[in-house]
């Protein structure tokens, strides 16, 4: 008998209810207010199957997070400067909901809040590490699939780097919400965009020699 008869098959309805019931707790009371108990309690399991599931919180929130990006599409309608902008405003928008997770509406706060806590995460836990780059590039992989397919109609350079594209956009993002604090929203995202593709050079200015 091989391992995988031997096991029984991972019941995805428990993962399901796990999940839903963590994302309600993580974005409402903040990393904080992320109970282990309460969620298993709110979920109907036992906790020593949260556990064996996901060993620690850390573990249980960047789960939480993958799953809520599995809710965000990433559609192409042929306009490669209104998909990338609704892309980049769909990140900003999940960067902003985990931000401000825990506090008070309308509260002034630039602290990076839950974001930051992942970031830390994958720093205490190598396989939480791993597990974020691998969520990070099954979403890279869509993205960049969608720059290709414009590469392909012409409406970008033939020697655009996808990925280095990418970096220009997401990375923005999180340099705000981690470094600086200043607000991402879709008139940013907008802006961002509109650079990477129109290009900051002066294109007037004459080339130097």
């Amino acid at each position: 008998m091989n391992q995988a008869q031997r096991g029984r098959p991972r019941d995805t309805r428990i993962d399901e209810r796990v999940l839903r019931a963590a994302a309600t707790l993580l974005l409402r009371h903040g990393y904080a207010g992320l109970s282990i108990e309460e969620v298993a309690e709110r979920a109907g399991v036992a906790k020593t199957t949260l556990y064996r599931r996901w060993p620690t919180k850390d573990h249980l929130a960047v789960a939480v997070v993958a799953h809520l990006q599995d809710e965000d599409d990433i559609t192409d309608t042929g306009d490669i400067r209104r998909d990338l902008s609704d892309y980049t405003e769909k990140i900003a928008t999940a960067l902003n909901r985990l931000r401000s997770a825990g506090r008070p509406a309308g509260q002034d706060n630039r602290s990076a809040g839950v974001v930051a806590e992942l970031v830390a995460a994958g720093a205490r836990h190598d396989d939480i590490g791993r597990m974020g780059r691998h969520n990070y590039a099954r979403r890279n992989a869509l993205a960049v699939a969608l720059i290709e397919r414009a590469r392909e109609r012409g409406q970008l350079r033939a020697d655009l780097d996808p990925l280095v594209l990418l970096d220009q956009l997401a990375g923005a993002l999180y340099y705000r919400v981690l470094i600086t604090g200043a607000p991402v929203d879709r008139h940013y995202a907008e802006q961002l965009v509109a650079t990477a593709l129109d290009g900051a050079a002066n294109r007037k200015e004459a080339p130097r020699p």
